[in-house]
């Protein structure tokens, strides 16, 4: 639990600290800038949400012409509604957002949208059309993905058998949604699986995971396969394994597969296997000036997904200088 803390403090540290660069207040720099843009962002106390805001904001230092306004929402609905607010009020010309929950978000989605702000959702989706574009991975292709690991892992197609936990993301979000169908597009198939859990939701935090782990440890002498929402998620379930020393009995299986935690996870052989969740800051900020210069952009753009397991994950941690 302490690795958890240091890497998330570590992540976020870096985060503030780029992002203060870029933020506003320095009027003199800020005349110069063609565009102002503003993301508003869920939270940054999950990493991946962390190199999210890496992502954008490295992107936008490559755009001179470019001001970027980033808030955090800090994973309470209503305070990022009067992020997104006040960004209206100071006139972006373009808004990034990538909401906590879907409904919650709609409405002031909406308002940028009646300001003639255009909207660019990114990661989770709103519950309306009325925005620009959308940008993100397919989260029902990529729970798929692993939906058909995890019968291969189980003894394959017709023949898989075992006891599978699943721990959701926030019940609320349309991701957590799409990948549990994605996964039980093929786990609903083999008879010989058993889910043991019932829509019990981590919120995509490690340490609510552990807890969820803990519990169905103690309530079923045999699990064989553990599918997190997400990779500290999938963590925090090994962690619980380890600690009532039965990890080596279990694959866990996560997605996001971050080089710095899923992948060094797999590479460690605490995780089975993790499946690439790419961020859409660095795309979301590209296609916002696309349009912004008048060129067209599609409605969606999906971004592309990998398996990584212990075959590929140490190269991918080379490439990243890890």
């Amino acid at each position: 639990m302490k690795r958890r803390d240091i890497m998330r403090l570590a992540a976020f540290a870096a985060v503030l600290a780029a992002t203060t660069a870029l933020l506003p207040g320095k009027d003199a720099m800020a005349q110069d800038k063609k565009w102002r843009i503003g993301f508003s962002q869920a939270t940054t106390i999950e990493p991946w949400r962390a190199q999210f805001n890496k992502d954008i904001i490295a992107e936008a230092a490559k755009h001179p012409e470019v001001e970027l306004i980033v808030t955090d929402g800090e994973d309470k609905t209503e305070k990022q509604v009067a992020d997104v607010e006040n960004l209206i009020r100071q006139e972006v010309n373009a808004l990034l957002i990538s909401p906590k929950e879907s409904a919650g978000l709609t409405g002031v989605v909406q308002q940028a949208i009646d300001a003639k702000i255009p909207v660019f959702v990114l990661d989770r989706n709103v519950e309306t059309d009325q925005y620009t574009q959308f940008v993100g991975g397919d989260n029902k292709l990529i729970g798929r993905a692993a939906g058909e690991y995890a019968v291969e892992l189980l003894g394959g197609k017709g023949k898989a058998q075992g006891n599978v936990v699943e721990i959701w993301g926030g019940m609320g979000t349309q991701p957590a949604h799409d990948r549990h169908d994605g996964f039980h597009e093929f786990t609903d198939k083999e008879p010989g699986i058993k889910q043991l859990l019932d829509q019990q939701s981590g919120d995509w935090k490690q340490d609510q995971a552990y807890n969820i782990m803990a519990t169905a440890l103690r309530n079923n002498e045999k699990i064989d396969l553990v599918y997190g929402h997400n990779d500290p998620m999938a963590y925090g379930a090994y962690l619980a394994a380890k600690d009532a020393g039965r990890e080596k009995d279990i694959k866990f299986i996560g997605i996001d597969a971050l080089p710095g935690e899923g992948v060094t996870w797999v590479n460690n052989g605490e995780l089975t296997a993790t499946f690439l969740y790419a961020t859409p800051g660095a795309e979301g900020l590209r296609q916002a000036l696309k349009f912004l210069n008048g060129e067209k952009v599609e409605k969606t753009v999906t971004l592309d997904t990998m398996k990584v397991t212990k075959e590929n994950a140490g190269q991918i941690m080379k490439d990243n200088g890890l």
